[in-house]
């Protein structure tokens, strides 16, 4: 039985190797008989910074709004992005910031560190593209951007498990070791 997957592209190039990768993806999943909700960060018009933290809701643009539906009706969230000075881009960041909110993605309990889940049931898989050698972020940097998307985000609101596949470098690539990326990708989405 097939899944209903979120799909977001977190870069704003829609001409990209992160498109390439999520377009692959959408049309492999939809072949394997999942349907499939995406959506490019770069074309949603929305505010990325959460203007007053947690102390005053900020009104949802509809794209915003849109992404948060399908992330409610979905069973896996995928995440395509690049990873830009360690870190996730801006826009996904934002994204995060305006939708994962207490409310929606957790919940903070009444005198208490501990919080709720919201998003629990869900599974995801960030797959993220680098100029550097995923072993070289491994190993030397420790990974701080995978880290961020699986600890701090997704499975702080609940979503588990969370996979997460590497593909660098990037900048000096060749067709066919891109076109071999892109051959994981159709067997991920198949296998979603």
């Amino acid at each position: 039985m097939g899944k209903n997957i979120a799909l977001i592209l977190g870069n704003s190039d829609n001409e990209s190797f992160c498109a390439a990768i999520a377009e692959t993806y959408a049309v492999a999943a939809e072949e394997a008989g999942h349907q499939v909700r995406y959506f490019k960060l770069g074309d949603i018009e929305f505010d990325p910074v959460l203007r007053h933290g947690y102390k005053q809701r900020q009104t949802l643009e509809p794209g915003l709004e849109s992404i948060r539906e399908a992330i409610l009706w979905s069973d896996h969230l995928v995440l395509v992005y690049p990873i830009w000075w360690g870190s996730i881009p801006a826009v996904l960041k934002g994204m995060f910031d305006r939708v994962f909110l207490p409310g929606f993605a957790f919940k903070y309990r009444d005198n208490s560190q501990f919080w709720d889940r919201l998003l629990a049931g869900r599974s995801a898989h960030a797959i993220a593209t680098m100029d550097t050698p995923p072993w070289y972020f491994k190993l030397v940097y420790c990974s701080p951007a995978h880290h961020q998307m699986r600890k701090t985000i997704l499975e702080f609101s609940g979503i588990k498990p969370v996979k997460i596949t590497s593909f660098g470098p990037v900048r000096y690539a060749s067709d066919a070791k891109r076109a071999g990326w892109l051959g994981r990708v159709r067997r991920f989405a198949q296998a979603a």
